[in-house]
């Protein structure tokens, strides 16, 4: 069964509203697989009875829900490899030496999802404790998903969750075995701060970073919307601050404050040639 088009401009705008995400109308078949079990719970025969719903006054629960279960978490340990290599290989030993008098580091994970990004830079960190020692190290990890966050902070993963890129090293060094599960241990979980935020809203409060890792999320909003995360994470960084992308994403024709780094894809580094835009 297909969704109306009256339905799915609905839920997509909704959608794009919300959370700054584009649908184009041949993703029909996501919207009905991620909203079939709201509408069921609810009570409803079908996903074009819940977005009729969601027009009603007194339906901001059930909004939530859906918005929540439209976004995508996708999401693995040392996801991609490269952008870790890069941090293990030319991004932290730069900042360990150019911040070397204060000794403190900042980096956030945006769209983080269910943790294991920012919980994989927090493994990186305990592996290679001896070379940070007496250094504050804080990491930052956001997402929209109340419900990605809970389950991050839980630290708790399923067998098919740490099989996927976690080095069998660091599964024996850092988890635990509960019943089915794995549980991260504690000293790697409280190296990471997680906080609710939506990148399409003012993110000021969450403070300045050393490392932005903004992977995977960019490709998700229209360009305008791009361009303005950019913007704005720019005036969260350092002159020396470094962005990391995902591999199908770029700053180039968005941002000018943003230059590549050509000899490591998928590193941004801020061109201090260029003034600050105001976001």
């Amino acid at each position: 069964m297909s969704i109306a088009e009256g339905a799915f401009h609905i839920l997509s705008g909704m959608l794009q509203s919300r959370a700054g995400v584009v649908l184009g109308r041949e993703k029909s078949y996501f919207l009905e697989s991620r909203l079939l079990p709201v509408a069921t719970r609810a009570g409803l025969r079908g996903v074009d009875d819940l977005a009729v719903a969601l027009t009603r006054a007194g339906s901001e629960t059930l909004a939530a829900e859906a918005v929540e279960a439209m976004l995508n978490n996708e999401t693995f340990f040392y996801r991609d490899t490269a952008p870790f290599d890069l941090l293990r290989r030319t991004v932290l030993p730069e900042l360990r030496q150019t911040r070397q008098s204060l000794k403190t580091l900042r980096i956030w994970c945006a769209a983080a999802s269910t943790g294991q990004e920012p919980y994989s830079i927090a493994m990186m960190f305990a592996d290679d404790a001896a070379a940070w020692a007496g250094w504050r190290i804080e990491i930052v990890a956001t997402d929209l998903s109340r419900r990605a966050l809970d389950r991050a902070e839980n630290g708790l993963y399923s067998q098919f969750e740490v099989q996927r890129g976690l080095p069998i090293q660091s599964l024996v060094r850092h988890f635990d075995k509960e019943g089915e599960q794995w549980r991260l241990a504690r000293d790697v979980r409280q190296r990471v701060r997680f906080r609710q935020a939506n990148l399409c809203h003012p993110f000021a409060h969450l403070g300045r970073f050393d490392v932005v890792l903004c992977r995977n999320v960019l490709m998700y909003f229209d360009l305008p919307t791009r361009s303005d995360i950019l913007a704005r994470i720019r005036k969260q960084m350092p002159e020396d601050g470094c962005l990391l992308l995902g591999a199908a994403e770029t700053v180039l024709g968005l941002d000018s404050a943003f230059r590549p780094d050509w000899e490591n894809r998928g590193l941004y580094r801020i061109d201090a040639t260029e003034p600050r835009r105001a976001a």
